[in-house]
């Protein structure tokens, strides 16, 4: 029997999308900061939300050693910690001017300072923290709602699993999200889905996809 395969090992990672990833002071933050950040930086660059490629990370320190946080606690963040956002190549430039400025988020003040740009990383497993849908409270119907998108979008894999709910303040209301984590992607595909994301909400830090690297 003889099986086609994609050729893995001359994959060279597009340049159309990348990583802008900013030092930044801002000893402490709130856990529960995706409203404060994504109103902060959505404000500083307007354009954001209209560019279907570009997504703002939310901002986290170490895990908690039983893997669960308040939404109140403030998290302590080591110099190492930085503010990214995933841009097309064409807004990278204007993105630059975040660099100087200063944002009150939520009380915790953040300055922004000097970026420098990371390529994609193809990973064969990408976890998600934060998907937002309206089957989201249901875990069941989550995975089948996201293997649905993900097969609409032309990519191959093997494995999806739903995990854990989290609850975000949102101005007066809330927004509710899950992880999610998709296996078994090649190269190619795996790039994609982090071009890409899941859903419209990259730019308020939900649907954003990162290398699994426990297993790679």
């Amino acid at each position: 029997m003889w099986v086609e395969s994609p050729n893995e090992d001359h994959f060279v990672v597009p340049d159309e999308v990348q990583e802008l990833s900013f030092a930044i002071d801002c000893p402490t933050i709130a856990v529960d900061h995706a409203y404060a950040l994504s109103s902060a930086i959505n404000g500083a660059l307007p354009w954001l939300a209209a560019e279907p490629q570009a997504a703002l990370h939310l901002i986290h320190g170490a895990d908690s050693g039983n893997g669960w946080e308040r939404p109140t606690e403030a998290l302590y963040l080591s110099r190492r910690i930085r503010l990214e956002l995933r841009l097309p190549s064409h807004r990278i430039e204007a993105a630059r001017a975040l660099s100087g400025l200063t944002f009150d988020i939520d009380g915790y003040p953040l300055t922004v300072k000097q970026a420098k740009l990371k390529q994609l990383i193809p990973s064969s497993a990408l976890y998600c923290r934060y998907i937002t849908s309206e089957s989201v409270e249901d875990e069941q119907l989550l995975i089948a709602e996201a293997v649905d998108y993900l097969r609409a979008a032309g990519l191959k894999f093997n494995k999806v699993l739903a995990g854990k709910r989290v609850v975000h303040r949102w101005g007066a209301g809330e927004k509710v999200s899950r992880s999610l984590f998709v296996a078994e992607l090649t190269k190619a595909d795996s790039v994609t889905l982090q071009q890409n994301g899941y859903g419209r909400q990259q730019h308020l830090g939900f649907g954003i996809f990162i290398p699994h690297k426990t297993l790679n």
